[in-house]
């Protein structure tokens, strides 16, 4: 279809070239409109940019404006507090990675060290020498009772649907996945054909909506999931419970991007719109919810299992701590998502106003399992603007194992931030299923550049690490990451964030005052007292 759309395309512009020259003026038309139309025909054949791809000769003003920018870029800076979705120092980062160009700048530092909020870490005078290090590291999932324990690198694609996201997309996030050895989340949205035929490692993430896994009336197929979870290209299985972008609303899929293809892939209706519920029909107390993670363990045949949230209110994540000890069954991984992640559409005070920060989040989880002595029964997974080797090394001071990256992938794939996602029009054919645009989006392209943003993030990463004398992510703490306060005071996350005492939180233990109250109203058998 493409083809027949150039070779058209050539001979249209042939026809407006030979009515140019002889009824305007031959000077005009070789001057003025041959080269027009050379360059719409070589926009429309080349792969490497979709703006041009999807909007010949027009959609050259934005690499234009792009190639000026570094010169204007000095005399306005942005701060991580501007209204963009990412900032423009940092998308220019994320560019240059995925297309393998020089990502060092000149004239120091863009930001303003003595404004508050400003962060850096320790570096040490006997660092440890980058290229003797492992330049990808991998942590282990799996606790105790997994069987088919899994090694995941510590920076992966977070979740994302097929559906929100175009089968291009998919298949060159999965593609770049399976280069650089990472994995792809499939977002609650099912498993697609998309997410596995590339082959990279997958996981498959379970939402309120039970897409792949439900029954014609929306419940939970045992038989349905089983026939996914056990596929060998499903690494992990991740319960949704909330994500970042709208906490306890649920998931919607558009009427027009639900298409046949994604009914079939979600087992519902085609042409409709699709609301998650925001709670799960198949368990509804913390004792509930961990007797489903081992009832997937054992029809996914053993397979890492956890869930993911959005912190709301502390007293139900200790409720589920308090039941995780009276079971003495655990999950193998929890996903802890900021309120200020997400890339899907939400209403926005659901976007601006609901859900626990990341920062304050990681803390908050890292220390409540430690409280209960739990924390080595499971490992964290960190997800909410996580960009830049920093933001991975930050996550873990706080008691992350490893991070997922939503916007930067996309951004790797050419999302400009058009905030088109919500109306099936996004211009680069990331977020939409108008194969229209669908077409600019050329995977052979974007899987290369979706493997070098994840290698040379990770080895940014590491390189920190090195420079702080560190030669492994465990060894990160609290103590490696200084924030300014106010002007002249400055403190470190172990100052922001104390840690407690192992064990503090069980029942004979000494609890930080500030858990007293959140204590006394969790309950292993209820969410409803945890208020």
């Amino acid at each position: 279809m493409r083809k027949i759309f150039i070779l058209a395309s050539i001979a249209i512009s042939a026809l407006i070239l030979v009515w140019a020259y002889f009824w305007i003026d031959a000077l005009f038309a070789f001057i003025v409109v041959a080269p027009l139309i050379y360059m719409g025909i070589a926009d429309m054949i080349q792969t490497r940019q979709s703006i041009k791809r999807n909007f010949p000769v027009i959609g050259r003003l934005r690499y234009f404006f792009e190639m000026i920018r570094p010169e204007i870029q000095q005399y306005f800076v942005e701060s991580d507090t501007d209204g963009a979705p990412i900032n423009r120092n940092e998308r220019s980062v994320i560019y240059q990675r995925a297309k393998k160009q020089i990502d060092t700048i000149p004239f120091g530092t863009q930001l303003n060290v003595y404004a508050e909020g400003y962060e850096w870490i320790t570096h040490s005078i006997a660092p440890k020498d980058f290229h003797k290090m492992d330049h990808n590291p991998r942590i282990r999932f799996g606790g105790r009772d997994c069987k088919q324990p899994y090694d995941m690198s510590v920076l992966n694609i977070s979740a994302m649907s097929f559906g929100s996201l175009s089968q291009n997309a998919i298949l060159a996030l999965n593609t770049g996945a399976k280069i650089g050895g990472f994995a792809h989340n499939t977002g609650e949205g099912g498993l697609s054909p998309y997410h596995l035929a590339p082959g990279g490692d997958i996981i498959w993430q379970v939402g309120t909506g039970y897409f792949g896994a439900r029954t014609e009336d929306g419940k939970f197929s045992d038989d349905a999931f089983r026939q996914n979870a056990t596929k060998p290209q499903v690494k992990m299985i991740e319960i949704k419970l909330s994500q970042g972008a709208k906490p306890g609303h649920g998931g919607i899929l558009p009427a027009k991007k639900n298409t046949p293809e994604i009914a079939a892939i979600r087992l519902v209706k085609p042409g409709t719109t699709v609301f998650s519920p925001p709670f799960h029909s198949a368990f509804s107390t913390p004792i509930e919810l961990l007797l489903f993670v081992k009832k997937l363990r054992e029809l996914s045949g053993g397979k890492p299992i956890g869930f993911k949230l959005c912190v709301g209110r502390k007293s139900e994540f200790l409720s589920i701590c308090k039941a995780m000890v009276q079971l003495n069954l655990y999950p193998d991984f929890i996903t802890v998502d900021g309120g200020e992640g997400g890339t899907g559409a939400a209403p926005p005070e659901f976007t601006n106003y609901v859900g626990m920060p990341l920062l304050d989040a990681l803390a908050f989880v890292d220390d409540a399992l430690r409280g209960f002595g739990i924390r080595n029964e499971m490992k964290i997974d960190a997800s909410g603007k996580v960009l830049t080797g920093f933001h991975i090394l930050r996550a873990m001071a706080l008691g992350a194992d490893t991070c997922n990256s939503a916007r930067a992938m996309m951004m790797a794939l050419g999302c400009i931030q058009a905030l088109e996602c919500n109306k099936n029009t996004c211009p680069t054919g990331v977020a939409t299923q108008d194969p229209y645009f669908m077409k600019g989006l050329v995977v052979e392209d974007k899987k290369t550049r979706v493997a070098n943003f994840h290698k040379n993030t990770v080895e940014s990463f590491v390189e920190l690490m090195g420079a702080m004398g560190i030669d492994n992510p465990e060894k990160i703490n609290r103590s490696h990451v200084y924030r300014r306060v106010f002007m002249n005071l400055v403190k470190t996350y172990e100052d922001i964030y104390p840690s407690i005492p192992d064990g503090c939180l069980l029942e004979g233990g000494d609890a930080p005052f500030d858990y007293e109250g959140y204590l006394k109203r969790a309950s292993a058998e209820s969410f409803e007292i945890a208020v």
